[in-house]
């Protein structure tokens, strides 16, 4: 067994004291520590080691310094390591407040060991423990098995690193029962939770999932909550755990924040089969050390994201208004990016390891999380269409669970079209050519499978005259209207610039004015613009063609049919 220690001395300096002590075998070859650069959830590298100080090695039995040496930014040899017990020990800077982070202060200790705990070279598949070092009084929430106080086992390093944790002293905690297992709510922060309400909500949910799939990947879970007094928003997920970061903590119970803490709680709860258990076959087993390429995280978060809101309202957690306000922000963000024509959602998937988590160059990219939900949505109507709801969207996850994620086996691209094409009973080349392997326009498929729920896209006119007119976005900051996003051969793009501060409109000053002066319906318009700080004047001709111009919602059809208003029924399981 490999043991793991933590402690802190002053929590002030947000420095952990981390140990690490194993036996290194006789016959070994010299120790090789491997701190991980990514976590997994997150698909873009990190380098955790520039959290690491003053890494020191000794002779576990004798006190005696071990020569180190460093291999690469996060990988250390122990010289003369053979035949002895080895302590390798080292301070972390914990002081990174999301979902993903580590943090530490008189308050709490949280910890995600995926950042701070080294693994020895093949050993990774050893059962660990890891020993906190707390004050009196202080409890400890974690999906880890606790055997005894402080005291938590793992049974490889995979499991230690995907088992995050909350020690304090103010914790919240209730518990629930779906599916005949304990699902524990966890709460860090200033705040007074509705218990009755989440309880109910949260149960609700769950039992949805576990009709969905059948069965629960693990023995019980643990929904770890981060309640900040401002405001964020962030979920991680694990096999037996998630941690959620939200605020304000004082609005929790309001409606807005509310809501969001149902969504991502549902996600992340999902995620416990989409991509914990369900995994794609490039991450098995992970490499923490590099980029784990794969195509399909359409499926693993696009699909995910669709689930998340979707089984709320079928779990009447939410009613199909809230739902459609859920589902038409995600259509905003769609097609609000340009980038949607020029990648697809599979390229798109490697590229998260590019910029997926930052907004990039304009029009290059497309989202997985939004175009794959669409496409997930898109997918799960046109199965139910053809087999009049007898089968959906449901039957593919069930077959990727009983066929790959039960037996722990990793799917393939090939496996997932494979699975589609035999649960739709069709040839559905159509869908992986167009929408997830190309960049065809979503709209007239979409319409077409949404009217079969008695549902449709309704288009709106963008009264914002800079936007609709002449295609450019521009944000007030310290009283300048710069200029943020330009469309595709609009009428701005042949005269404005990205970061262009619009100062006058025909010699009018801008100020909060900007829709106005350009509201006029004139032919053209003079724009005197600063540009990298020299002023120049531009001028903007207006066309017939609309930029920026659709609002576009979904909503229900106001003279649907009775049979379309059964099969919304069957499909959202509410009244039309």
């Amino acid at each position: 067994m490999i043991h793991y220690y933590v402690s802190f001395q002053n929590p002030l300096t947000f420095y952990l004291q981390v140990q690490m002590q194993l036996d290194v075998p006789a016959e070994a070859a010299p120790l090789e520590l491997q701190l991980p650069a990514w976590r997994p959830g997150r698909y873009e590298l990190q380098n955790f080691g520039q959290k690491i100080q003053r890494v020191e090695a000794f002779d576990a039995t004798t006190e005696q310094p071990l020569r180190l040496q460093k291999l690469t930014k996060d990988r250390w040899q122990v010289l003369e390591s053979v035949g002895r017990t080895v302590r390798v020990q080292y301070n972390f800077y914990a002081h990174q407040m999301d979902a993903g982070g580590s943090w530490l202060d008189e308050t709490q200790l949280y910890l995600n060991g995926i950042q701070c705990l080294m693994y020895a070279e093949g050993r990774r598949t050893e059962p660990c423990s890891l020993t906190l070092a707390l004050p009196d009084g202080w409890q400890v929430a974690c999906g880890m098995q606790q055997s005894a106080p402080n005291v938590l086992q793992a049974a490889s390093f995979d499991e230690l690193v995907d088992s995050p944790l909350i020690a304090s002293p103010t914790l919240h905690h209730a518990q629930y029962e779906a599916g005949g297992l304990p699902f524990h709510v966890w709460m860090q922060g200033e705040l007074q939770p509705k218990w009755d309400v989440i309880l109910r909500d949260f149960k609700d949910f769950t039992e949805e999932q576990l009709r969905l799939f059948g069965a629960f990947p693990a023995r019980e879970f643990h929904f770890l909550n981060q309640m900040l007094p401002y405001k964020h928003y962030h979920g991680v997920e694990h096999l037996t755990s998630t941690v959620i970061v939200l605020g304000p903590a004082a609005l929790l119970m309001t409606e807005g924040l509310y809501k969001e803490f149902l969504g991502v709680s549902c996600h992340e709860l999902f995620h416990c089969w989409n991509i914990k258990t369900i995994r794609p076959a490039e991450m098995m087993p992970y490499d923490y050390t590099r980029e784990n390429y794969f195509r399909t995280c359409f499926v693993a978060e696009g699909i995910t994201t669709y689930y998340g809101e979707y089984l709320l309202a079928r779990a009447n957690v939410r009613t199909a208004e809230q739902y459609f306000d859920e589902l038409n922000t995600v259509l905003r963000k769609h097609y609000d990016d340009h980038g949607r024509y020029n990648l697809s959602v599979a390229d798109a998937s490697m590229d998260l390891w590019l910029d997926g988590y930052k907004p990039g160059v304009p029009d290059r990219k497309v989202s997985v999380y939004h175009k794959g939900a669409l496409a997930a949505l898109l997918l799960d109507l046109h199965i139910r269409r053809v087999h009049s709801h007898q089968r959906s969207l449901d039957d593919v996850m069930r077959r990727l669970w009983t066929e790959f994620g039960q037996p722990g086996i990793g799917y393939t691209e090939d496996d997932y079209r494979r699975i589609v094409t035999e649960v739709a009973g069709q040839d559905m080349s159509w869908y992986f050519e167009q929408h997830i392997y190309g960049t065809a326009e979503l709209e007239t498929p979409l319409d077409e499978a949404l009217n079969f729920v008695g549902c449709a896209l309704m288009v709106q006119e963008n009264q914002s005259a800079s936007e609709g007119l002449f295609g450019f976005r521009t944000v007030v900051k310290n009283e300048r209207t710069e200029v943020t996003d330009i469309y595709p051969d609009s009428p701005a793009a042949r005269a404005l610039t990205v970061d262009d501060q619009v100062v006058a409109v025909n010699g009018r000053r801008v100020d909060m004015n900007l829709q106005v002066l350009l509201g006029t319906r004139q032919p053209s318009y003079e724009l005197t613009v600063f540009r990298q700080d020299r002023l120049t004047t531009v001028t903007l001709h207006a066309e017939s063609t609309s930029r920026f111009w659709s609002k576009i919602t979904v909503d229900k059809l106001p003279e649907a049919t009775l049979a379309q208003q059964a099969s919304f029924r069957q499909w959202l399981n509410q009244s039309f």
